[in-house]
């Protein structure tokens, strides 16, 4: 018996006894499936191989879809850790000045944003404005504005948490980090019965990295832990 034939043989008795070898390999079957079409003629038309090729083509929409849900489960699982650290930081300090401290330094680095600023209404000169000159996180602003500036002055919802692009108009928000601000999540703050709303507003330098696109849960319910942190402070 020549070598050739011996191969052809052990070949033949590896595919009877592990059929699947064949089967799951793509490249293989189409090989097959085109020698049969050649066998057939140019007349003949191969359904299997038109049933083949789709075949392929839903298996490969399947294998992107699968990679798409693969990867968005986890960025929602580092999302999600990430937001509890965050959360985890806010609890920590002991007095204001270092809850202050903390929200612009580790709290920011945690969330990945460039600047974070705390925006509080004033109808008067109650000590806000000092602690915003020392702290430089606090933006001390009027009555009315923070519901103007998630609403970007249009007559519609007020939206607790609200994710855009944007290029500052003015300092008021972000003070000298205006200039490269170029989207932002702000968080609307309800500070207990008979205060003024508030606002968390997380800049980012990055036009892609807060989009109206994004899903908001995991930003909604660190504004509710970082709201009922401030009611604590605020007494």
């Amino acid at each position: 018996m020549s070598k050739t034939a011996s191969t052809g043989d052990d070949l033949r008795q590896r595919i009877i006894e592990d059929p699947d070898v064949i089967l799951d390999d793509r490249e293989v079957m189409r090989a097959l499936f085109e020698a049969n079409g050649s066998a057939l003629g140019g007349n003949v038309v191969d359904l299997r191989g038109l049933a083949l090729e789709r075949l392929e083509e839903r298996l490969d929409r399947l294998e992107d879809t699968h990679r798409s849900v693969i990867a968005a489960a986890y960025e929602n699982l580092a999302g999600t850790n990430q937001v509890h650290r965050a959360v985890l930081r806010l609890l920590e300090p002991a007095d204001f000045p270092a809850f202050l401290e903390d929200l612009g330094g580790e709290v920011a680095e945690i969330l990945r944003v460039d600047c974070i600023r705390l925006v509080l209404e004033s109808v008067q000169n109650d000590g806000a404005e000092a602690l915003a000159r020392l702290d430089g996180v606090i933006a001390v602003v009027g009555r009315g504005f923070v519901d103007g500036y998630l609403t970007q002055g249009r007559r519609a919802p007020v939206r607790p948490v609200v994710l855009r692009q944007i290029q500052p108009q003015d300092d008021s928000v972000y003070g000298r980090n205006s200039d490269w601000i170029r989207s932002e999540a702000c968080l609307r703050l309800d500070l207990g019965p008979g205060r003024l709303p508030g606002m968390l507003a997380l800049g980012s330098e990055d036009p892609h990295q807060f989009k109206p696109t994004q899903g908001t849960d995991l930003l909604g319910f660190f504004g509710g832990v970082f709201e009922r942190v401030m009611r604590r402070w605020l007494g």
